[in-house]
């Protein structure tokens, strides 16, 4: 038997809040349990394990990430801005109640050093969404500036705009693992180097 959705809600609100803010081996499932005010019977029929519950609550941080980042995107006014929005998005999704001290999934891959197929997944669904978004936003700042070049298929645009999104994705994740060393940090600093890479790029 399923649990219900509020009974879900509850216990990925308290995982959430411990597991990504004490870490995962620090907290015992009996302290989800307790936080969340069910049994243990009710957890494990709708999570099967501790993996489980973990994956669960990084799916959802995930999809909620991708609306503040889309929300992000929505607002900017044209392509360059458009690719920064991903700065915009981390302190916005910083700023909302499910934040935490640093990137949850950049947490869990550091706890697991052979991370269970469940939770691997989900850290894997996050970081190519990440990189294949950040690819995306970059195609149009290296796209042929000329009717010429659009005739070239050897222009190495889609290498560009791969190469541009690789370098901001590595640029985000080394401005989250800022966040332990310094707690107010905010994206001002990788911002104004994205924007550096940007120019370089086109």
């Amino acid at each position: 038997m399923a649990i219900r959705e509020s009974t879900e809600q509850r216990l990925l609100d308290a995982a959430d809040d411990l597991f990504f803010t004490r870490g995962i081996a620090a907290t015992p499932i009996d302290a989800v349990i307790e936080r969340a005010g069910v049994s243990a019977a009710t957890l494990y029929r709708g999570f099967p394990s501790k993996e489980a519950l973990v994956a669960a609550a990084l799916e959802r941080r995930h999809l909620e990430w991708i609306e503040t980042w889309d929300a992000a995107i929505a607002r900017a006014a044209d392509d360059e801005e458009r690719a920064l929005a991903v700065f915009d998005a981390l302190d916005d999704f910083r700023d909302r109640p499910i934040g935490s001290r640093w990137c949850a999934f950049l947490g869990t891959a550091a706890e697991y050093g052979d991370a269970p197929p469940e939770v691997a997944e989900a850290v894997r669904r996050d970081s190519d969404a990440l990189r294949s978004r950040l690819r995306n936003l970059a195609a149009p700042l290296v796209a042929p500036r000329s009717r010429d070049d659009r005739r070239r298929p050897d222009d190495g645009t889609d290498h560009r705009a791969s190469r541009l999104g690789d370098e901001l994705l590595l640029l985000v994740t080394g401005d989250l693992a800022m966040r332990l060393r310094e707690p107010g940090h905010r994206t001002d600093t990788a911002r104004g180097i994205a924007r550096v890479l940007i120019a370089s790029a086109r």
